[in-house]
C-alpha cells in the first residue's frame, strides 16, 4: 500500500543533514579510496567550506559549480555551499570547453570547484564566463596521508593525467577549509521553495537545459527513498555504493 509523506518533518537538504550529524556523528558518512568520513568530520568540513564561501561575498542564491569526480571533496562542497545557502550546479567533469562554456553561461555560476586533471579546460574559457572565484583541487587532497601524496604524485608525474593549466587567482580546496575554520559562519535558513541544484540535462536533444530542483523536490525524493526502503528492514548502519557520477542527475 502506498506510504503517506510527511513533509513537515524537514525544510531542507541542510536539515536532513543536520538531523544526521545528530543522529550518526560518530558513523562513517562517506568512504572514498580507503580513506572514511563521519559525520561528524563532513559537519566540520562543509562549516569551513561554507564560511569561506559567505566570506568571499558569495549570498544566498549565488549559484557555484562543481567540477569533479567522485571524490570526498564533492559532498563537502556540496553541502557546505547549501549551508552558506547557494545553488549548486553540478557540472560534468567530461565537458568539452563549448560545454562548459555554455553551462556557466546559462547558469551565472560566480564560483566553480574544479579537479585539476580538467582545470585545463576552465582555462580556456575563463575570460568569456562571469566566474569570480575559482577553487581547485586534486584528487586525493581529501584522502589520508600519504596516501594523499602518493595519488596526487603518481596523476601528475607517472600517468600524467593533469594537463598544464594556468588559472591566475585560484585556490586551492585545502586553503579554503583551513581558512574558513578560522572565519564565522551565519547559517542560512533554507525553505522548500529555495532552489538546491541547478541540474543540467545531457543536451542530447539540443543544448543542455538547467532543470530548477527544489529543497521540497529533494526533500520528497529522499523521504520516499526512505519509504521504499522501509519494508526491507535496511537499518541505517549498512554502507550503499555509490558507483554512478555524482555530477549526473541520479547523484543529486
Amino acid at each position: 500500500t502506498a506510504a503517506e509523506i510527511d513533509l513537515s518533518e524537514y525544510q531542507s537538504v541542510v536539515d536532513i543533514f543536520t538531523n544526521s550529524v545528530t543522529r550518526y556523528r560518530d558513523r562513517v558518512a562517506f568512504s572514498n579510496m580507503g580513506t572514511t568520513m563521519t559525520y561528524g568530520e563532513l559537519e566540520q568540513a562543509t562549516r569551513n567550506f561554507a564560511a569561506w564561501l559567505q566570506h568571499q561575498g558569495l549570498q544566498r542564491g549565488d549559484r557555484i559549480a562543481l567540477m569533479m569526480p567522485n571524490v570526498l571533496q564533492y559532498p563537502v562542497a556540496l553541502l557546505g555551499a547549501m549551508r552558506a545557502g547557494l545553488v549548486v550546479v553540478n557540472t560534468n567533469p567530461m565537458y568539452t570547453a563549448r560545454e562548459l562554456r555554455h553551462q556557466l553561461l546559462d547558469s551565472g555560476a560566480r564560483a566553480i570547484v574544479v579537479v585539476e586533471n580538467v582545470a585545463h579546460v576552465l582555462e580556456e574559457v575563463r575570460d568569456s564566463v562571469p566566474i569570480e572565484f575559482i577553487i581547485t583541487t586534486e584528487v586525493g587532497d581529501l584522502l589520508d596521508f600519504p596516501k594523499r601524496l602518493l595519488v596526487n604524485l603518481a596523476l601528475k608525474h607517472v600517468k600524467k593525467a593533469v594537463p598544464p593549466w594556468k588559472l591566475p587567482g585560484s585556490v586551492t580546496f585545502r586553503e579554503v577549509l583551513d581558512k574558513g575554520a578560522k572565519l564565522p559562519l551565519q547559517e542560512v535558513l533554507l525553505g522548500f521553495e529555495d532552489i538546491a541544484f541547478l541540474q543540467y540535462t545531457g543536451g542530447t536533444t539540443g543544448v543542455a537545459k538547467g532543470a530548477m530542483l527544489t529543497h521540497k523536490n529533494m526533500v520528497s525524493n529522499m523521504l520516499q527513498s526512505r519509504e521504499w526502503l522501509a519494508p526491507s528492514g535496511i537499518a541505517p548502519t549498512p554502507a550503499t555504493k555509490g558507483r554512478l557520477p555524482l555530477s549526473r542527475s541520479h547523484g543529486p
